[in-house]
C-alpha cells in the first residue's frame, strides 16, 4: 500500500533533518541562556545589546507639506488627524500627522506607464521615538493605512497606537498597473526590494524634520509578501533596521506559486467540476481529514484539546492512507477515493518535475486544512486573476508571458509545464537583468552577520496551516540559520509557529498575539521572548471574531508560542489557558 505523508526527502532535505536534529540538541542551553558562554565557540559569547528609544512630541506636521524637501521625493499632502478618528479594537488612535507622497517618479520606455513609489507616513504627536516600516502584502499596489497593524489576528493595539511612527508604501506601482507592471523591469525591482532601500532613508528624514530628531530605533515588519520583504531586509539592509517582525513569510515566493500551479494541477485530476477546483476536497472531506490527524496527533503533546502542538511528532503518527477511510465506491463524505489520496499526497509531498526533482517545500498536515482561507489559496488564488497565475507569469518569469495570460488563467494555470515553464523563475533575459528569484528573496538568507553583529533581532512566527508558504520552508531556513551559528542562532532570531493557524490569521488557532512588543523588549531591553502569549479570537474578541474557533473552547483561550524546536507540553491545570504549558523538547 503507499503511503502518503509529507516526507523527509533525500538530498538537500536529508541534510536540513540532521541540522535540526542538531538544533534541538542545542535548544535547550541556547534558549534558556541566549547570551551563550565563551570558550572556544566564536558564536556563543554575547551580543551588543542596543539601547531604548526615548519619545518626543512633533513639532511640524502641516508645514511638512512644503517645507520638507529630499531627493526625487514629492509630499502631496500632510495634515493632523485628530484623535479618534481612526480607531482599532473599539479604541481610539490618538492624534497623529499623516504625510502622503511619491519617490521616483518616471515614466516607462518598456510599456509607456507612469511609475512611482507612493506613500504614506502616520506620526504620532506623543512619539515613543521609533519608526516602523510597515511592508504590504500581496503583488502590493495601494498604499495601506499606515497604522502597523499586521501581527496576528486582530491586533488590539497596532503599532501607531504603541506610538510608532510608521510608513507604508506601494512598492513602485498602483493598482491599476497590476499585475502588469512585472512588464516593466524597474517596477519588479522595486517591488522585489529596491522600493524599501528607497523609502527607509527618506522616512528617517521626515521623522528628523517633524520631531527634530532621528528614530532612536528602527524596525520593519509585515504579513506574507509584507514577511518577504522583511526577511529581504533583513539580509539587504541590516544596517538601516533594528528589529525585522516576519509573519507568514513567503520568502521564496516565485517557488511558492509555481508550487501554487502545481497544486491546482493535482485537484484539477479529482474535482467534479474543473472550474470550481474545491469540488476535488470540500470542507466535509477536509474536515474528515482534520479529525483524523486530531486523533491520532492531538495528544502527543499532553492533552486533547483540538490543537497539533507537537508538529515533528505528528508526522510519523499519522498516516493519510491508514487513518482515512478509503471509499469503496462514491464519495459520500466518510471517505476519500485512492485518487483523492494520491492528489493530496502530492500536493503535501511538495511540487515536482518529471525527474522528480522538487520545486518547492513540502508541507506537514495539520487540523487547520479545514479553514476556509485554505481553501481560497489552494483552490482559488492558485488559478484566479489576482494572485499565483499572474505573478508567476508577469512579475517572476523571464521573459514574462503574453497579456492575453489574463483572458484565462485557470488555463494558465492547468498548462504550466513544470519542466519549461518552471525554470524561468530562475532566468534573466534581455532587459529582465535579474531573475525573479534574485530579486524576490532574501540572498544568503542563512548568513545574517551583519544584523547580529550590530545587535539587532528577528522574529518569525508562522501557522502550521498556512496553505500557500509551508511552514516546512521557514523551518528549513531556521534550521539552516542555527547551523551557520553553532546552534546559537537563538540569541538574535527565533521562530515561532502557530498551530492551527492559516496565512496570517484564521483557523482553529489562537492567532491573536503582539509580536511588536516582544520584538521591542528583545530589541532594547534584553528580554529574548522565551514564549508570546497568543489568544483565540472567539465570541466578544475586541479585535474582530475568528469564527472558525471550534465552539468548545473557551471564547479567549491563551496558548504560548513557543520558539522551534520547542513545543508547547500540557503539565496540568485549565487546559484553556497559556499557564498551564511549558515551552519544552
Amino acid at each position: 500500500m503507499t503511503i502518503f505523508r509529507a516526507p523527509r526527502a533525500p538530498g538537500l532535505r536529508g541534510m536540513v533533518a540532521a541540522l535540526r536534529n542538531a538544533a534541538i540538541l542545542a535548544a535547550t542551553t541556547v534558549l534558556v541562556s541566549a547570551c551563550g558562554g565563551g570558550g572556544d565557540d566564536p558564536f556563543a559569547g554575547p551580543l551588543p545589546q542596543l539601547a531604548q528609544a526615548q519619545p518626543a512630541t512633533i513639532v511640524n506636521c502641516a508645514s511638512l507639506a512644503s517645507g520638507f524637501t529630499f531627493a526625487s521625493t514629492s509630499v502631496t499632502a500632510a495634515s493632523v488627524v485628530a484623535a479618534g478618528t481612526l480607531t482599532n479594537a473599539g479604541q481610539p488612535v490618538a492624534e497623529h500627522c499623516v504625510v502622503t507622497g511619491k519617490m521616483n517618479q518616471r515614466v516607462s520606455a518598456v510599456d509607456g506607464q507612469t511609475y512611482a513609489i507612493g506613500f504614506e507616513m502616520r506620526m504620532p504627536k506623543d512619539w515613543n521615538g521609533r519608526f516602523l516600516y510597515q511592508a504590504n502584502g500581496g503583488t502590493d499596489g495601494a498604499v495601506a493605512p499606515a497604522t502597523g497593524g499586521f501581527s496576528g489576528g486582530g491586533p488590539l493595539q497596532n503599532a501607531l497606537q504603541q506610538g510608532f511612527a510608521v510608513i507604508s508604501s506601494d512598492a513602485g506601482h498602483n493598482g491599476s498597473q497590476n499585475p502588469l507592471f512585472g512588464l516593466d523591469p524597474q517596477a519588479r525591482l522595486d517591488y522585489g526590494y529596491q522600493a524599501v532601500a528607497t523609502l527607509t532613508p527618506m522616512a528617517k528624514a521626515l521623522i528628523k524634520a517633524a520631531y527634530g530628531k532621528a528614530p532612536d530605533r528602527s524596525y520593519i515588519g509585515g504579513s506574507s509578501n509584507g514577511g518577504r520583504h522583511t526577511m529581504v531586509a533583513a539580509a539587504r539592509y541590516a544596517n538601516d533596521y533594528d528589529g525585522f517582525l516576519a509573519t507568514s513569510p513567503g520568502f521564496n515566493l516565485p517557488k511558492a506559486a509555481v508550487a501554487q500551479l502545481y497544486g491546482a494541477q493535482q485537484w484539477a485530476k479529482v474535482a467534479t467540476d474543473v472550474n470550481n477546483l474545491e469540488s476535488a476536497l470540500p470542507q466535509t472531506e477536509r474536515k474528515l481529514i482534520a479529525n483524523a490527524i486530531l486523533a491520532r496527533c492531538d495528544s502527543l503533546d499532553g492533552v486533547a484539546d483540538g490543537q497539533v502542538q507537537d508538529v515533528e511528532a505528528c508526522r510519523g503518527a499519522f498516516d493519510l492512507a491508514r487513518d482515512v477511510p478509503t471509499c469503496p465506491g462514491a464519495r459520500d463524505g466518510t471517505c476519500l477515493t485512492a485518487a483523492q489520496k494520491a492528489a493530496i499526497g502530492n500536493v503535501f509531498t511538495g511540487a515536482r518535475n518529471s525527474k522528480g526533482d522538487a520545486l518547492y517545500a513540502h508541507w506537514p498536515f495539520d487540523a487547520g486544512i479545514m479553514q476556509t482561507g485554505w481553501a481560497d489559496w489552494k483552490f482559488r488564488n492558485s488559478v484566479g486573476s489576482s494572485r499565483d497565475p499572474v505573478a508567476v507569469a508577469f512579475i517572476f518569469s523571464s521573459p514574462p508571458e503574453s497579456a492575453s495570460v489574463l483572458s484565462n488563467t485557470l488555463g494558465y494555470a492547468l498548462n504550466y509545464n513544470f519542466d519549461t515553464d518552471a525554470p524561468k523563475i530562475f532566468a534573466t533575459s534581455g532587459i529582465y537583468s535579474e531573475s525573479g528569484m534574485s530579486f524576490m528573496t532574501p540572498p544568503n538568507p542563512a548568513k545574517l552577520d551583519a544584523l547580529r553583529g550590530r545587535g539587532a533581532k528577528m522574529l518569525v512566527i508562522q501557522g502550521t496551516s498556512d496553505p500557500v508558504f509551508s511552514v516546512d520552508d521557514t523551518m528549513a531556513w531556521y534550521d539552516a540559520l542555527d547551523a551557520q551559528y553553532g546552534g546559537h542562532a537563538a540569541n538574535f532570531a527565533r521562530f515561532y509557529r502557530v498551530p492551527g493557524m492559516g496565512h496570517s490569521r484564521g483557523g482553529p488557532a489562537t492567532d491573536q498575539f503582539d509580536g511588536l512588543t516582544a520584538l521591542v523588549n528583545w530589541v532594547e531591553k534584553g528580554q529574548a521572548p522565551d514564549r508570546i502569549v497568543a489568544t483565540a479570537r472567539g465570541a466578544g474578541n475586541a479585535g474582530g471574531v475568528n469564527t472558525e474557533v471550534p465552539a468548545d473552547w473557551a471564547a479567549n483561550r491563551t496558548r504560548p508560542l513557543c520558539p522551534y524546536p520547542l513545543v508547547a507540553r500540557y503539565k496540568g491545570g485549565d487546559k484553556e489557558q497559556a499557564a498551564s504549558f511549558a515551552c519544552e523538547r
